[in-house]
């Protein structure tokens, strides 16, 4: 049997300062600055990211779920003063995500809680491959290419 639906971990980065310019953020304005970058991104989220990964996972005939985001979970981390979310002060792999981090330890899951975050493109290394300065909310110009020819073939 295969799975419909997919759940995905969008939304734990922005509101967890889970990523490295959450860091440089944090070491040229403090937490005050820290807590701005987190509401903005959050705040564009849709615009940035849900969509596109949405279509992505759709393309796939699979349902996107995105547990970070449910209204009860956002509400639920607003509502905790940054510094129990992360602690930059850490070091990279144990301060950010802290919250989710110190849940897996409680867990049993002690190893995979302390290893920094590496998004899926650089982990793989496919980033090396192309020779672009590309931006995820770009369309993809090679795509474009490759489309308009297949309907120039028909």
């Amino acid at each position: 049997m295969c799975c419909v639906v997919v759940l995905t971990g969008i939304g734990a980065d922005e509101q967890l300062a889970g990523y490295s310019r959450h860091r440089i953020r944090f070491k040229s304005s403090g937490l005050e600055g820290l807590v701005k970058e987190l509401a903005m991104e959050l705040g564009r989220i849709s615009s940035r990211n849900l969509g596109r990964d949405d279509r992505v996972i759709g393309d796939h005939g699979k349902e996107a779920r995105f547990p970070y985001l449910d209204e009860d979970v956002v509400s639920f981390l607003n509502s905790l003063p940054i510094w129990e979310k992360a602690n930059l002060f850490l070091p990279r792999g144990v301060g950010e995500k802290l919250l989710l981090r110190l849940a897996a330890m409680e867990l049993g899951l002690g190893a995979s809680a302390l290893l920094p975050k590496r998004a899926m493109q650089f982990g793989s290394r496919i980033a090396k491959l192309e020779n672009t300065h590309e931006k995820a909310s770009d369309k993809c110009k090679r795509l474009q290419r490759t489309s308009l020819q297949n309907t120039s073939i028909m």
